[in-house]
């Protein structure tokens, strides 16, 4: 019988999981998701082959947990900063800085963009993670609407653009290369979404 991590099976279950995501992540640092296989996965993670599939049936749906765990992990923190924060302008700052640090947590995986590599199905769900996050842009800027500091705009086409515009930075590895960046994007957004001067 295979030993137990953790001190229960449900503990045991979820470190299983969670060594099956670091292990996911790491390779996908070096390679394309296409180029990974489920057997490389259980490896690096020290699992044995088949026990992954008692927790994922194949690599997309592991892809899918993955990015379920990350996901809430982020939306949870993303909250949590912005409970404390009653100013929609200073709400979108806060959204913006925390965009721009998740693009150093989530890198890109090198090889074909996964879009073009992943069921239809698969694709469906992982946009379901992007709309998760949106929500909560779009929630920011209608609160800003609502109470005057910022002007009436379509916010279908708004949350796309501004998460465009933050999905397409490449921060500076240099500390003050990526506090310049921040601040420089962080000021375009708000000038973009007609945030007044004094307040941006």
């Amino acid at each position: 019988m295979p030993k137990i991590i953790g001190g229960s099976l449900a503990e045991h279950r979820q470190q299983t999981r969670l060594r099956l995501f670091a292990a996911l992540s790491a390779l996908m640092a070096d390679r394309g998701f296409d180029a990974i296989t489920l057997a490389e996965i259980a490896q690096r993670a020290g699992i044995g082959r088949t026990a992954v599939y008692n927790h994922f049936p194949d690599k997309e749906s592991l892809l899918v947990g993955f990015i379920n765990h990350e996901t809430s992990e982020y939306v949870a923190t993303l909250e949590a900063d912005l409970r404390d924060v009653a100013d929609p302008v200073e709400q979108l700052r806060t959204y913006v800085r925390a965009q721009m640090r998740l693009k150093r947590v989530f890198h890109l995986a090198p090889g074909p963009d996964l879009r073009t590599v992943l069921s239809r199905g698969t694709q469906r769900q992982l946009r379901e993670h992007v709309v998760m996050i949106e929500s909560i842009l779009r929630r920011i800027i209608e609160a800003g609407i609502e109470s005057g500091v910022l002007p009436p705009q379509d916010l279908t086409v708004t949350v796309s653009l501004v998460n465009a515009c933050l999905s397409g930075r490449n921060l500076s590895e240099d500390e003050a290369g990526r506090a310049d960046a921040v601040r420089a994007t962080e000021a375009f957004v708000l000038r973009a979404v007609g945030a007044q001067p004094d307040a941006a």
